[in-house]
Order: C-alpha cells, then structure tokens, then sequence
C-alpha cells in the first residue's frame, strides 16, 4: 500500500522529540517535496490525531509561530513549545539551538 503525501508527513511529525521543532519547508524536504511547505501547512491544519501527532512542532522557516487552529492559537502554541523546553529568542523559536536535525 502507498503512503500519501499527508500519512508520510504525520509519521515524519511524529519522530520529532520534545524541546525540538522542524519547519514547513524541513518537513516538506524530508519526505521528498521539497517546495510543499505550504502543503505540509494544510496537514498540520487537518491533523487527525493531535496530540500523537504533534504539529504544534512545526513552525516558520524564520522561527515565527504560525498557523495554529486548536483553542488557544498561537499562545498556546507557543506555552506547549516552552513546556517541552524550546528556546526562543523574543517571540520566534531559536532555531540554532531547538531546531530538530535528524
């Protein structure tokens, strides 16, 4: 059976550990697309199986917040990013030191 686009971009999410990140453009790379940033945008919006599958991880290539549609939003977003021990530099994740390399 073949894996879809979004199954392949849900079990990539599913690999990044607490206190990481990875970006929309990174997710989008390593599962073969690269230039899908926005494609992988749209899965972390239908994300079926939050909280297994952890798109609140997924942030900007600049390290913004962005995009987050369960309650709470971006605050929340941010608040579950810092209680998993992310680094932030002002209101964008410090990638240099959070960013998830695999």
């Amino acid at each position: 059976m073949t894996m879809s686009f979004s199954d392949h971009v849900y079990t990539l999410i599913r690999k990044i550990p607490k206190g990481k990140v990875a970006t929309y453009g990174q997710v989008a790379k390593m599962v073969g697309s690269p230039g899908a940033a926005r494609a992988v945008g749209m899965c972390m919006k239908i994300n079926p199986d939050a909280p297994r599958t952890p798109c609140h991880r997924i942030v900007a290539s600049d390290g913004r917040l962005t995009g987050y549609s369960a309650a709470g939003g971006i605050t929340k977003k941010k608040s579950m990013l810092l209680s998993e021990g992310v680094q932030f530099d002002g209101t964008r994740v410090d990638l240099s030191r959070s960013q998830w390399l695999p």
